[in-house]
């Protein structure tokens, strides 16, 4: 086997991953946020800053699925089973979220019950990629290549604690995002909302970094041998200086910055994570060799994909583009 394929596949699915998690994490933050105000000018006001993007955000998550089942199908094989309940969890929270979006708007003005499907759909999806993060991180039970756990062995108090922080942490990413494109008493509100929910966000990181190395020796010998702490110093160090940074944004009246940080705290994170189970795919046992597909089906899907991605990039960098500037309380989009 082209021992390099397996590596190109995993940087594939990492990335189209993080780009999900940044891209949808500010949508689903937003409706996380969406009990904070009653009022109905600021509620039209929160979706209409995201009203462009939302369903386009979503194509990652379809990359992401669809490049494991295609490039990894044994892992595809265990971690289905593995997070069956949470994983059709958040596809019917996100199915309630979508749903919502569009008939808030034709609902109006008897919308309450698709305001509740906006925000619940948006907080269980959340919780739900939590505890599919937090079940990953602590290991599948795998014999003989197959899942041979319980239905709910991802149920314990730590998918429960990254289920948490998963949601909090999205909440903060769309208070910057409102910081960023809104203005008025939303953007206010959510410069006050960024400062507490940023506290939250470096909690549970600094309470994962610690977790997972004391429970997880396989983790703790990647971290702490003398020669890692040497290679990997940077990876906490610039973390811990992007929430300080975002923490005095917060504190002035910069409006772009605070949202930029928090996706770098995001990516380092993730990177965090990555650095602490490569190369395992379905930890603590398979890699990303024991799973990978034939070489030539790697090939075969690379080919398409070469061509794909830069129009998956093009478009949502065009939209973005199109749709950039202030959201007002009187502008619309729906």
């Amino acid at each position: 086997m082209e021992w390099y394929l397996p590596v190109i596949w995993a940087g594939l699915i990492g990335t189209a991953v993080m780009l999900y998690v940044v891209l949808d994490g500010f949508d689903l933050g937003i409706a996380i946020l969406f009990p904070t105000t009653r009022d109905e000018g600021e509620r039209d006001q929160m979706m209409n800053s995201v009203a462009p993007f939302w369903d386009g955000n979503e194509t990652w998550l379809v990359l992401g699925g669809g490049g494991l089942w295609v490039a990894f199908p044994t892992a595809y094989a265990i971690i289905m089973p593995a997070f069956y309940l949470p994983v059709t969890l958040m596809l019917l929270a996100l199915i309630f979220r979508g749903v919502a979006f569009e008939f808030r708007w034709v609902a109006k003005p008897k919308h309450r019950v698709w305001d509740l499907a906006f925000w619940l759909g948006s907080t269980l999806a959340a919780f739900a990629q939590g505890l599919i993060l937090g079940g990953m991180i602590q290991g599948i039970t795998v014999v003989d290549r197959q899942f041979a756990g319980g239905p709910f062995d991802w149920f314990t108090p730590f998918t429960l604690m990254c289920g948490a922080g998963v949601v909090v942490g999205y909440a903060l990413l769309g208070a910057t995002w409102l910081i960023y494109k809104t203005e008025g008493r939303v953007a206010e509100r959510a410069r006050s909302q960024a400062k507490v929910l940023l506290l939250g966000l470096l909690a549970f990181a600094l309470i994962v970094s610690l977790w997972t190395p004391y429970a997880h020796p396989r983790i703790a010998e990647r971290w702490f041998t003398w020669r890692n702490m040497a290679l990997l110093w940077p990876l906490p160090v610039l973390t811990a200086l992007c929430g300080f940074l975002a923490w005095r944004r917060l504190h002035g009246r910069h409006e772009f910055t605070p949202f930029a940080l928090t996706i770098a705290i995001f990516v380092l994170c993730f990177l965090g994570l990555a650095v602490s189970n490569y190369p395992y795919l379905v930890p603590p046992d398979l890699t990303i060799w024991d799973v990978a597909a034939a070489p030539s089906s790697h090939v075969f899907v690379l080919i398409g994909v070469t061509f794909l991605l830069p129009m998956i990039l093009f478009y949502t960098a065009f939209v973005y583009w199109t749709f950039r500037g202030k959201v007002k309380a009187d502008s619309g989009y729906h």
